[in-house]
């Protein structure tokens, strides 16, 4: 892989701030231009290449990363661990799949952040079932969706509801808040602080309209792929195990166990066992099919 030792690299010393700053001033690539210099690594193993395809994807693996600030660690090394799966991306891409390389990118800058997150977390104190790893990386949002963000402890009735929604028990819910809401960060703590330039707060990065827009296309760009993933994985499925999916889990507003059984003319749990069934088939199809495309798949997805 090219050597990236003359990157710009986010530490305590130089401050984040600067960082951000330095990173804003390489170019976002038109799609011709991503694909020529895509198309140059794969082909020539181009350094120079390679170099401009990370350089103009490095404010969307620190946007991505600052979505991880909620886990009590530096965010110079959650955004350091961000670009080594920018820098992986770049290295497997295939210009020839026909998405964007921020598509692709997410997934493995999104990996390589978790996978830091679990290895700097006691795993033996956190568990590692996949409910609890869901638990883990979905808290902060399933808090939010409850407006429970500013809370200490959580109420019994937000526990109760998480817990459910979730899968996990009412205990590992609270456990899991109390270790994480340690390291919460608020949106007006300043970044760059002490590093002899005026501070910015964490919003005014995240409402950088640069880093939005590169963002924006990309989860436009994930959004339609996935789409695409979903209708060809669906022709795993026959047709009964299609119609009840779809009815239970694919419409705004989903059909009972109840009238799925009257239209089959089969037991409620029959119908229950069916879409379990077709949807463990459909993740299993959709994660082979993100293989071959090249994707990284990870647990907790």
């Amino acid at each position: 892989m090219a050597n990236y030792t003359n990157l710009p690299a986010p530490s305590p010393e130089q401050g984040l701030n600067r960082y951000l700053q330095e990173i804003r001033k390489f170019p976002l690539l038109e799609p011709e231009e991503e694909y020529m210099l895509a198309k140059a690594w794969v082909d020539h193993q181009d350094a120079e290449a390679a170099q401009r395809l990370v350089t103009s994807h490095l404010r969307l693996a620190a946007k991505i990363a600052m979505g991880y600030r909620g886990y009590g660690l530096p965010q110079a090394e959650v955004i350091s661990e961000a670009n080594v799966g920018l820098m992986q991306a770049v290295k497997r891409f295939d210009p020839e799949r026909g998405f964007r390389l921020a598509t692709y990118a997410m997934w493995w800058i999104r990996a390589s952040i978790q996978e830091y997150i679990l290895r700097s977390w006691s795993l033996v104190k956190m568990g590692t079932t996949s409910a609890q790893k869901k638990l883990f990386f979905n808290l902060r949002k399933a808090k939010s969706k409850l407006g429970a963000l500013e809370e200490g402890d959580l109420r019994p009735e937000n526990v109760a509801q998480i817990a459910h929604d979730l899968n996990v028990t009412e205990r590992e819910v609270i456990d899991m808040n109390r270790r994480l809401s340690g390291g919460d960060a608020s949106l007006n703590a300043t970044v760059g602080a002490g590093d002899g330039e005026s501070t910015a707060q964490w919003q005014d990065w995240l409402e950088d309209e640069d880093a939005d827009q590169a963002e924006a296309f990309a989860e436009a760009d994930e959004l339609s792929t996935r789409r695409e993933m979903l209708i060809a994985a669906m022709d795993v499925l026959n047709d009964r195990e299609k119609d009840i999916l779809m009815e239970r889990r694919l419409r705004d507003d989903p059909m009972t166990l109840e009238e799925l059984s009257t239209r089959y003319e089969v037991s409620r749990e029959r119908i229950r066992q069916i879409e379990v069934r077709a949807f463990e088939k459909l993740q299993g199809r959709i994660r082979d099919l993100a293989r071959e495309r090249g994707m990284a798949v990870p647990e907790t997805a």
